[in-house]
């Protein structure tokens, strides 16, 4: 992690938060104000309210203050952003009740993009930064509904590959206390439990260590409630092997190719595209479907290559990732990242610059892959 800090964290001796200038640095503080909440779990008001009083909540506990100074940083922007979301996903429903569907997914991708491009900030974050904060944000609901899914033991293995389910806990005791509802100590106690499970399945504060890559892989690609015992050693029949390339356009795959690959044969819709003298911004259909066919001639030759493109989504990467498993192909994701201010420089200075309008709308929905998806996954940054 780098020394990075994000600003206005409160700091010994007083643990003050400075909501003016809170206010003032960070639009999308301002666009929380006047957004409501079901009164049953959120009685104190809109979700600026609620906001404020888990970020005050977060700054009282004891567990957060004896923090060392990055770590409280990172606590206290993902308790800022956790429901930065709300404001474009509350509904109410035909029964009157408030609700706002999907806002941690959604909170997740919109906190890497407001990082990214460094909204309110003097500097952007660096990537590891930028990623810790995401992934909190995505999982900070977990402790209190873990319980209820078909495989709690699953979810718990899955978040801990990107994210340290002590800080997760922490978060969301947060939350939980900076809320008005009747059921907060209930709360609280499935917080307790979460911890608890947490540590006894191995994963409190670091990833489950599983036997190898590919028993990592069989397990979390097994239908949910149907995974092998995680200590099993899962046979590795893998032949050939796959780089799956992810990143926006610009962030410097082609770079990373030259560099670490020159000898392997490329899938590449860019050059499909160009071949076929189609846009980016039009029906990909045709492309996908050529690119396919050429993976498949080489999957059946075990023949080791690299899949460019931007493959931003995790739907997108799973349905490549399924096709190369049919062949038992081993899979590697690289996914190449870059600052907002050098990619956009980088690729208006293609040839054929990518429209700002793509980039953006792929970076607002952007995923960052994780260890969940493949044999081994990389991470490439500035």
């Amino acid at each position: 992690m780098s020394t990075w800090t994000f600003p206005h964290v409160p700091a010994p001796p007083d643990w003050r938060i400075d909501w003016d200038a809170i206010a003032g640095r960070f639009a999308w503080i301002r666009a929380m104000a006047g957004v409501p909440q079901e009164p049953a779990y959120h009685a104190a008001g809109d979700v600026l309210t609620h906001t404020r009083m888990v970020a005050e909540a977060l700054a009282g506990i004891d567990a957060w203050r004896t923090l060392p100074p990055e770590e409280r940083g990172l606590l206290f922007a993902a308790a800022l952003l956790h429901d930065v979301a709300k404001p474009a996903r509350t509904v109410t429903e035909p029964d009157g009740r408030i609700s706002s569907p999907g806002h941690a997914r959604a909170g997740a991708m919109l906190a890497h993009y407001l990082l990214w491009i460094g909204d309110g900030l003097d500097i952007p974050p660096p990537f590891p930064w930028r990623e810790a904060v995401t992934r909190l944000v995505r999982h900070h609901g977990l402790p209190l509904w873990f319980y209820a899914r078909d495989d709690p033991r699953r979810a718990l293995l899955a978040a801990a590959q990107t994210t340290r389910l002590d800080q997760v806990a922490l978060l969301a005791e947060a939350d939980v206390r900076g809320r008005v509802c009747a059921d907060q100590r209930e709360l609280l106690d499935r917080i307790g439990l979460f911890r608890a499970y947490a540590a006894e399945v191995g994963c409190a504060s670091a990833p489950y260590p599983f036997a190898s890559d590919h028993s990592r892989v069989a397990y979390f690609a097994s239908a949910p409630g149907s995974q092998p015992d995680p200590a099993r050693v899962v046979y590795d029949d893998t032949v050939g092997e796959v780089t799956l390339l992810a990143g926006l356009p610009g962030a410097g795959k082609n770079t990373w190719i030259a560099a670490h690959r020159p000898d392997w044969l490329v899938v590449s819709l860019d050059a499909i595209r160009r071949e076929r003298h189609m846009s980016p911004a039009g029906d990909q259909g045709a492309v996908v479907q050529a690119a396919r066919a050429h993976a498949r001639d080489l999957l059946r030759r075990h023949e080791p290559f690299i899949w460019n493109a931007t493959n931003t989504s995790r739907a997108l990467r799973t349905q490549l990732i399924t096709l190369f498993a049919a062949y038992h192909a081993r899979v590697a994701i690289v996914y190449v990242d870059a600052p907002y201010e050098v990619l956009r420089a980088r690729n208006h200075s293609r040839p054929r610059p990518v429209p700002d309008t793509v980039i953006d709308r792929l970076a607002r929905r952007l995923e960052i892959p994780d260890a969940t998806e493949a044999n081994s996954v990389r991470w490439v940054y500035a």
